[in-house]
């Protein structure tokens, strides 16, 4: 599709025209392609958009049209530089002459999804700032600049109340902005600014107010380029046609681009556009100004009815099964025109022989001030979008309280079972029998650290949704969402460690030393990081809940099984030692142990003469293959800290790297006729046949049944209420 924008303005032109012949072809890919080879696959190639060509030009706003599965939110994500990586692409897309090379179009625009997806724990107005901090306040504050410079020059003092809006619009960094309010203003949110946007576990606003949140995110930004999908869905009509006029005058006051997607908008809706794009399998149907969309179906021997709804005519005119009602030649039969033949007769006609002529003609770069495109990938510093991604992970922590209080308190529950059960009454140390209870606690007591970590798994996945959204929109980089969740759940893994080693250690009665005390507090601290490490590296690469906690589970069982406490390690195959060494496990073993085992207490000479030990300590030491002098201790600490780091990097990698498997396509039907259809191979007598098939099902009575008795019951209701908790602030 091509597109291509003219600017009205030296200073800042708009920067959405942009000219672009895309084709797509979406394929299979993988082990299937080599099975096909002996024909056992059926694979096949599907186009989505077929030769797809066409202009969006500024303050014009356009309206996509098209059945589903007729390719409408593929085009809008390939206009935005976000297709699918698993489909195959040819041809080009430009903005203002750039190919995507040479600026950021995720920055330059703007595509709003279908989808309904935020943190529920935020506020809607706390919604909209973090959208607006992220994706700052792109040209505004050099424009501000360039207009007071010239104020100055020639002498120009401006109205004071529209310069101090110009001011409150280009401020950067601040909490609240005249733009969020605005914004909740326009899309009727300012009366549910402070309820919590609320998910599938929280009560919060209704599912109309969060689709203008959907929207409001993204209209908060910089960008002239908007491309909206579907974004109607749970609105009411009325609802939809204040959005759109709104969207409307922006589109024609400050030379916005904009291209929206809606299913059957209605007759006051509808003539709000300037513009149409119709698909239809793929084809581009019509492309032009919405004033002539009517005469070139009356061209081609469809007319819309005079009561029917403009919009839902082009949605049926296409239809295999809804075309012939619209059949206007009294001198011609009917036949079924389709959505290719519909693409060849607008070529002929007037606005599409208008638009050829456009493409042919490149686009003047000169024309276009370096501003329109966006040249920076992300709209803050590094250390400001690390600051910002910080600033709101540890608000959702704080309206996460409770998860973590309970998580403690279960800590400390556990550790009060523990220490009655391992009291030091009933736990001596005198002889080597004594070393059985103690590791068997000391191993106890790790499993638990572990399986504390487990957690991180679900809390990871259910926050992937909404990053993947703002990643792919350039909110920030994906590395400060990662070192923001590793950074913020330090103190919490110090805290919860702390509850179990102060509940447990000295009523076990392990080593009494302080600092065996601490030595043991660090081990903890350190096996708790690594395996919230692990288990959040597990989360973002498995990204779905059955699959990562079933996979979690193995991964503890063979880490327990390999940590040299149910196998020792000199009872290890030779071709299995190679998983001990591997073991994070085996390290936090190893480290306790010899923080225990080597203390002076344990320091009594050994009596057992199949082991080649001086003391009961060592003796047990050596029997299970651990380290056998304090230097172990501070290799395992090493190797858990390395263990930490290598998880936390290969986390932030898969945050960066990995896409969102939450991908939803349009199914294409195998049915007989729609193959015969594709292939040109039914004819009108076909149809007809079909067609009287259906009618006559339609008509026939049902002559056999019975009729239930039933009682009529009513329904009643009185002063209901609907009330959603207002976070602390």
């Amino acid at each position: 599709m091509t597109h291509k924008m003219s600017t009205n303005t030296k200073l800042l032109p708009p920067p959405a025209t942009y000219l672009l012949v895309p084709r797509w072809q979406l394929e299979a890919r993988g082990p299937e392609g080599l099975i096909s080879i002996f024909g056992l696959s059926n694979k096949r190639r599907i186009e989505i958009l077929k030769d797809v060509s066409g202009i969006l030009k500024p303050s014009r706003l356009t309206l996509l049209l098209g059945p589903p599965t007729s390719g409408k939110s593929t085009l809008m994500q390939a206009l935005t530089g976000k297709p699918d990586k698993n489909l195959k692409v040819s041809g080009n897309i430009t903005y203002c002459g750039h190919d995507f090379s040479e600026f950021y179009p995720e920055r330059t625009s703007t595509y709003v999804s279908q989808y309904d997806l935020h943190n529920g724990e935020l506020t809607v107005r706390e919604t909209l700032d973090f959208s607006r901090l992220c994706l700052g306040t792109g040209v505004r504050h050099d424009t501000l600049l360039e207009l007071a410079r010239r104020e100055r020059n020639a002498g120009i003092k401006p109205d004071p109340e529209i310069d101090a809006f110009m001011k409150a619009i280009a401020e950067q960094g601040k909490d609240t902005n005249v733009i969020t309010d605005l914004t909740l203003k326009v899309l009727g949110l300012d009366i549910c600014a402070d309820t919590i946007v609320g998910d599938e576990m929280r009560r919060g606003i209704s599912g109309g107010q969060r689709k203008r949140v959907t929207t409001g995110e993204m209209l908060i930004g910089p960008a002239r380029a908007l491309f909206m999908d579907e974004i109607s869905t749970g609105l009411d009509s009325s609802s939809t046609f204040q959005i759109v006029k709104y969207i409307r005058q922006m589109v024609h006051v400050m030379n916005y681009t904009v291209m929206i997607s809606l299913l059957q908008p209605p007759p006051e809706t509808y003539n709000l556009f300037d513009d149409i794009i119709l698909l239809s399998e793929g084809y581009l149907v019509y492309n032009g100004p919405r004033e002539n969309i009517l005469e070139f179906f009356e061209s081609a021997g469809f007319r819309c009815p005079e009561r029917k709804g403009v919009a839902d005519f082009l949605q049926e005119v296409t239809s295999r099964k809804d075309q012939q009602q619209y059949w206007c030649y009294d001198y011609e039969n009917y036949r079924y025109v389709s959505a290719l033949e519909f693409s060849e007769l607008f070529k002929s006609f007037h606005a599409g022989k208008k638009l050829q002529i456009e493409l042919q003609i490149p686009y003047d770069k000169s024309r276009i001030h370096p501003a329109a495109l966006a040249i920076q990938k992300y709209g803050l510093s590094n250390w400001e979008s690390l600051m910002t991604v910080l600033s709101r992970e540890w608000l959702l922590m704080k309206r996460n309280s409770f998860l973590y209080t309970f998580k403690s308190f279960q800590l400390l529950v556990l550790a009060i079972v523990t220490m009655t059960v391992f009291l030091r009454t009933q736990m001596p140390h005198e002889n080597f029998s004594d070393t059985v209870k103690f590791s068997g606690v000391l191993t106890s007591s790790l499993i638990t650290i572990m399986f504390n970590g487990f957690s991180e798994v679900q809390m990871t996945i259910k926050k992937l949704p909404v990053f993947y959204k703002q990643r792919d929109c350039l909110f920030f980089p994906a590395w400060t969402f990662g070192v923001a969740n590793i950074i913020l759940k330090l103190p919490f893994s110090l805290m919860e460690t702390s509850v179990w080693t102060i509940a447990t250690y000295y009523v076990i009665g392990y080593a009494p030393a302080p600092a065996r005390f601490f030595s043991a507090l660090l081990v903890y601290f350190c096996t708790h990081q690594m395996v919230v490490a692990l288990f959040r590296l597990l989360g973002a690469v498995l990204q779905t809940m059955v699959v990562a906690n079933t996979f979690g589970m193995l991964v503890m069982l063979l880490v327990c099984l390999f940590g040299g406490f149910v196998i020792p390690r000199h009872d290890i195959k030779p071709w299995w030692i190679w998983a001990y060494w591997i073991s994070p496990m085996m390290y936090s073993n190893n480290a306790i142990s010899v923080n225990e085992f080597l203390d002076s207490r344990w320091a009594i000479p050994n009596v057992e003469r199949n082991i080649g030990a001086l003391t009961v300590g060592k003796a047990y030491l050596k029997s299970k293959g651990y380290f056998t002098g304090e230097w172990g201790y501070w290799l395992s600490i090493g190797a858990m800290i390395g263990f930490m780091i290598l998880f936390n990097i290969l986390y932030i990698c898969a945050l960066t790297f990995l896409k969102s498997p939450n991908s939803s396509k349009g199914v294409v039907s195998d049915g007989d006729t729609e193959n015969m259809l594709k292939k040109g191979s039914t004819n009108q007598k076909q149809m007809d046949q079909v067609n009287y098939g259906i009618e006559e099902a339609t008509d026939r009575k049902t002559e056999t049944g019975m009729v239930l008795p039933f009682q009529p019951l009513s329904l009643s209701f009185n002063h209901m209420n609907y009330y959603v908790d207002m976070p602390a602030v």
